[in-house]
């Protein structure tokens, strides 16, 4: 599911600079160290109300635009709210150039060699080293995610990633001072951006429900699929990854489509795709036989 991280992409794997590469470390220990000094500091009420508003909306961000759409084309927008969407997943995860790129090389090599966080690479480069080292180059990124690449307000995003998610914690800051921006924004962005979708990851990898024969060790993960509005629901989502619902049979609630089904009432996305009746039809077969 994740592949950058909020503030702190950095510009390829291999042809990044070494400044460039330390952006994700960085992060990633602020996200760590910043709400550790709230035990110190304290806290207002207002500051975890914050903190919970921020756990959806970055899931939303990651999972609703990032993935079901950046990645997947899940669904169509205008493209007024594309950017919308763009600037929201920037503000409290990464860019959408980057991410479409990056997440379609991982459908394309999942659990290979090649996959950029596989658990078959162990426990540390699955959850957090591949945010260190990529494994791939910007040529690889963009190619992948060429459709994109097209929108100059999205490549903006892509050169200026950095600046969305800077403007969010300033404002945060402003308005609530630092254990707001501690509180409502780190330890959101530490749990919702980095280990959130590190364990859709490695624990969706890995295990034995698997629905469908996947090429791949794709699993659902029916806590995650609840605690992350969907996302755990993997092995459909690699099944299908490019429909606007994971969750797929009566019990497996997915938020993320919920949500989905609620903007579209409001006409802000529309031909949300869904299982076709036939491929439907042959996945329940294969789900009794199983």
């Amino acid at each position: 599911m994740t592949e950058g991280s909020a503030t702190v992409r950095q510009r390829g794997g291999h042809d990044g600079s070494l400044a460039q590469m330390a952006l994700p470390g960085l992060g990633i220990l602020l996200s760590h160290i910043l709400p550790l000094t709230l035990l110190f500091t304290g806290t207002a009420s207002r500051d975890w109300v914050l903190f919970a508003v921020l756990c959806v909306v970055i899931c939303f961000a990651i999972g609703g635009g990032m993935h079901r759409y950046f990645a997947h084309r899940a669904f169509r927008t205008s493209r007024a709210f594309q950017f919308v969407l763009a600037l929201l997943a920037s503000a409290f995860f990464g860019d959408p150039v980057g991410f479409a790129g990056k997440h379609r090389l991982h459908h394309r090599h999942a659990d290979t060699d090649l996959d950029l966080h596989s658990p078959r690479q162990g426990l540390w480069h699955c959850w957090v080293g591949h945010l260190l080292d990529e494994r791939c180059s910007e040529q690889q990124i963009l190619s992948a995610a060429r459709d994109w690449t097209v929108y100059p307000e999205l490549m903006w995003l892509h050169r200026y990633f950095y600046l969305p998610g800077l403007a969010a914690a300033g404002v945060i800051y402003f308005i609530g001072g630092y254990s707001m921006l501690a509180a409502g924004y780190a330890l959101s962005w530490c749990l919702m951006a980095v280990h959130a979708p590190a364990a859709v990851n490695y624990f969706c990898h890995r295990g034995r429900l698997r629905r469908f024969e996947t090429p791949d060790d794709s699993t659902n993960r029916p806590v995650l699929g609840v605690l992350l509005f969907g996302e755990g629901w993997h092995n459909n989502h690699h099944r299908h990854p490019g429909l606007a619902r994971a969750g797929l049979r009566r019990g497996e609630v997915d938020g993320l489509y919920c949500m989905l089904k609620v903007l579209s009432w409001f006409g802000l996305v529309w031909d949300l795709r869904e299982v076709p009746a036939l491929a439907a039809a042959t996945d329940r077969r294969a789900a009794q036989v199983n």
